[in-house]
């Protein structure tokens, strides 16, 4: 039997916080104050049941209770309570103290319905897992388990660098399953990938960065609302071409080497080799998103440039990909340098992140539930891949970058892009155009549709794909 715990015995004593409104009616008869302020108070009691804030069966706070809150006489209170049990707003019920009566209550108003809003016929969106393999229960186990051992600390400001115990399992987490190769003294908690380079544009890089020529937007976006200028370089089926940063008077470079995004490619190990040597010989630094680099296929394992170079990458991952965009948990590992900075630029306490969830995470990760929900998800989205890349095949569609991730890229002329993506919105596809995530300085060198398969329900996947399919082969 756990131990009774004596304040929650007075809490349920005290009952329900009540707030009324005691201000007298200017309209009342002139008499004494106490029975000005029972007369209030019935009213405001009638007020609240009449209008739904005390529902049917809700228990009030004992009178002496109400009394010392309200700052009034107790007999002023059970006077008002008597006279509303009389009039059968209240029930008066032997050790059960006094509830509002059912029937005094006028039924609960249905909540209209929000508007529908028409989403798309054949969903393809990117960036997006499917919603259905969040690991509910692993996810309730780990949160019993960690608020259960949590000490009382951990519900008091956060640690603006991270819950120190999730700093812990992200670094051998990551050295185990990508290489990386830090500790939890280096690794800055954050609640996206998205804020993480918006604090590093604003703490870490200045002046003139390169970027991938065909990138995610919102790199570009977060980065430059700090007035840095990024400049594209190409890429091909090696990655990022890294001879061309020697045209651009740039010291930083940003890169998805695992899986590029949204060719699919990786970086070649010449390239690697190349961009770190760069970044050491220039004192600067490379900043590298390991974007979808635990989903990988039938492919051999790619880790994480950070290995090569711990002292001139700056690394940043999430788990929205791998659990969910809903829960807002990402990171940094920086060189031991830019740890100071990075944490002084947070504040003295955590702004933005939950510390509750970064506990469950933790836990998640320590049980080795975590590493069982990846391999679930590798082997899910494998069997989709490989549905999406046969019915394509079958119709003569060829598609690229599928070795890992959760999109692909189905080719189609320069020129034929547009024309295709207005006949795909028109049919309610959501379906992005490669164009979409050019560099605006890069030339038009390629054309494609970028369909993300993870977000599909299951009911609807195979007649999704074959409406693509079908689509395509127009």
């Amino acid at each position: 039997m756990p131990p009774t715990d004596h304040w929650a015995a007075v809490a349920e004593r005290l009952g329900t916080d009540l707030f009324l409104d005691l201000q007298p009616d200017p309209s009342a008869p002139t008499q004494g104050r106490g029975a000005a302020i029972r007369r209030t108070l019935t009213r405001e009691l009638r007020a609240a049941i009449t209008d739904g804030r005390l529902p049917a069966g809700t228990r009030l706070p004992p009178y002496r209770s109400l009394a010392a809150d309200l700052g009034v006489a107790r007999g002023t209170v059970s006077a008002a309570y008597s006279e509303l049990v009389v009039e059968g707003w209240l029930a008066a019920r032997q050790g059960s103290g006094t509830v509002v009566a059912h029937g005094a209550a006028p039924p609960e108003r249905p909540v209209p319905p929000r508007p529908a809003h028409a989403g798309p016929k054949h969903d393809f969106s990117l960036g997006a897992p499917a919603p259905g393999l969040f690991p509910r229960s692993d996810w309730i186990t780990a949160t019993r388990v960690a608020l259960t051992d949590a000490p009382h600390s951990a519900f008091g400001p956060g640690d603006p660098q991270g819950n120190y115990q999730l700093r812990e399992e992200l670094s051998r987490c990551l050295a185990r399953v990508r290489g990386v190769r830090t500790t939890p003294e280096r690794i800055v908690l954050t609640t996206s990938v998205h804020t993480a380079l918006i604090t590093l544009s604003k703490h870490v890089v200045h002046g003139d960065l390169a970027v991938e020529a065909y990138s995610l937007p919102f790199h570009r976006w977060s980065i430059e609302a700090n007035d840095v200028v990024t400049h594209p370089i190409p890429t091909d089926r090696d990655g990022a071409d890294i001879a061309a940063l020697d045209t651009l008077d740039v010291g930083p470079v940003l890169l998805t080497p695992s899986h590029q995004f949204p060719t699919g490619v990786s970086l070649s190990p010449p390239r690697r080799a190349a961009v770190v040597a760069r970044a050491r010989s220039r004192a600067s630094y490379i900043v590298e998103d390991d974007y979808d680099g635990e989903l990988r296929y039938d492919r051999e394992p790619i880790g994480a440039l950070q290995a090569l170079a711990p002292d001139a990458v700056i690394y940043t991952g999430s788990v929205s990909k791998t659990l969910s965009p809903a829960l807002r948990i990402a990171w940094l590992v920086v060189p031991d340098e830019l740890v100071g900075p990075l944490v002084a630029a947070k504040g003295l306490r955590e702004p933005d992140a939950s510390v509750v969830d970064q506990l469950v995470l933790a836990q998640l990760i320590r049980s080795g539930a975590y590493d069982r929900h990846i391999r679930r998800s590798r082997q899910y989205y494998r069997r989709r891949r490989d549905e999406l890349a046969r019915r394509m095949h079958t119709a003569g569609i060829d598609v690229g970058g599928v070795s890992a991730g959760l999109h692909t890229v189905i080719g189609c002329p320069l020129d034929a892009e547009p024309a295709i993506l207005e006949k795909a919105w028109a049919a309610g596809f959501l379906v992005f155009g490669l164009d979409q995530f050019r560099h605006p300085d890069a030339p038009k060198d390629r054309g494609g549709i970028v369909v993300g398969f993870g977000s599909p329900p299951d009911s609807t996947f195979s007649s999704d794909v074959n409406a693509l399919a079908q689509l395509m082969s127009r």
